[in-house]
């Protein structure tokens, strides 16, 4: 009986401290597609101020860039996301400014070249295999975040 409500309370503890956790983190901002839940992460203000001054700021948020279109894959990646975030942020070991990982650069080019299917798809069909494609961020770095200020 004892070994039972030990482990009750134990169970009530963690569930507490994942709430608590949850709730301080705004963790479910993350579910949205406001572009504002990526400014929880202090490191993301440059990005986002950036964003706003972009030419993407009036056709796209965040997650049209950087997650899969497709429902399921979005939210796969938002938790590997919010996974990764999640533990460099406690842990301290981020890269500022921030950079985009190789997994994640892969998703963005996706969606430029799904958005921009009418511009590049004679560009990206002369490429013999998709290592030696080419890189819409390469020569339009800017276009989805503008000018920030580590940039300047």
């Amino acid at each position: 009986m004892k070994l039972r409500l030990a482990a009750i309370a134990a169970l009530g503890v963690l569930l507490g401290l994942g709430a608590f956790t949850l709730q301080y983190a705004r963790g479910l901002s993350y579910l949205s597609d406001d572009p504002g839940a990526c400014l929880n992460c202090h490191v993301m203000r440059d990005v986002h101020d950036g964003w706003q001054k972009g030419p993407h700021h009036a056709a796209a948020v965040c997650n049209d860039c950087h997650t899969p279109a497709a429902l399921v894959q979005k939210y796969l990646v938002k938790a590997e996301n919010g996974w990764h975030h999640s533990k460099a942020f406690t842990l301290g070991n981020f890269h500022e400014p921030i950079r985009i990982r190789a997994r994640n650069a892969r998703v963005l080019e996706a969606n430029c070249r799904r958005c921009h299917l009418g511009l590049v798809s004679e560009l990206a069909g002369h490429a013999a295999s998709d290592a030696d494609g080419i890189a819409c961020v390469r020569c339009h770095a800017g276009a989805g975040h503008g000018p920030t200020a580590s940039s300047l």
